[in-house]
């Protein structure tokens, strides 16, 4: 028994710092995979939501980000920055709020060339009440939850 315990105690030193490594959750990602695998190219290019794929992807900011073609993945790779949706991608009135939440992605808009997306039309409705509002406050709350 007491043999047992000295290896479990020493065992946690090697196993305690991998269950501790942070998950990514500055970029809004399932499973590693950028705003569930939409090409936030074809925001831009296209004006709608698009599907991307794996066979187009660019790692960034710790997560996949796939593309629907390799125009879309060229264009992201060369700038992320400038397609990179505001907030890691979590929905904008919700980091206004104070929290992150996932999306919708038929609920976006684009204002002053960044890209913001909104966890679903209703969403969208009051975000579009005072856009430079929300956009001043999602601006202040993200630092802190971005670490979160």
């Amino acid at each position: 028994m007491l043999r047992r315990s000295l290896f479990t105690l020493a065992a946690i030193p090697f196993i305690t710092p991998a269950l501790a490594m942070p998950r990514v959750r500055a970029v809004n990602n399932a499973a590693g995979i950028a705003l569930r695998g939409y090409d936030t190219v074809a925001w831009f290019t296209e004006g709608a939501p698009r599907r991307g794929s794996a066979a187009f992807a660019v790692e960034h900011a710790g997560a996949t980000w796939h593309f629907a073609h390799a125009r879309h993945q060229a264009l992201f790779a060369a700038n992320p920055t400038a397609f990179a949706p505001a907030f890691g991608g979590f929905c904008a009135f919700g980091v206004a709020r104070g929290y992150k939440v996932d999306i919708d992605p038929e609920a976006w808009h684009i204002e002053a060339g960044t890209l913001y997306l909104n966890y679903d039309l209703g969403v969208q409705r009051q975000w579009r009440r005072d856009i430079p509002g929300h956009i001043a406050r999602a601006t202040a709350n993200w630092p802190r939850l971005a670490e979160a």
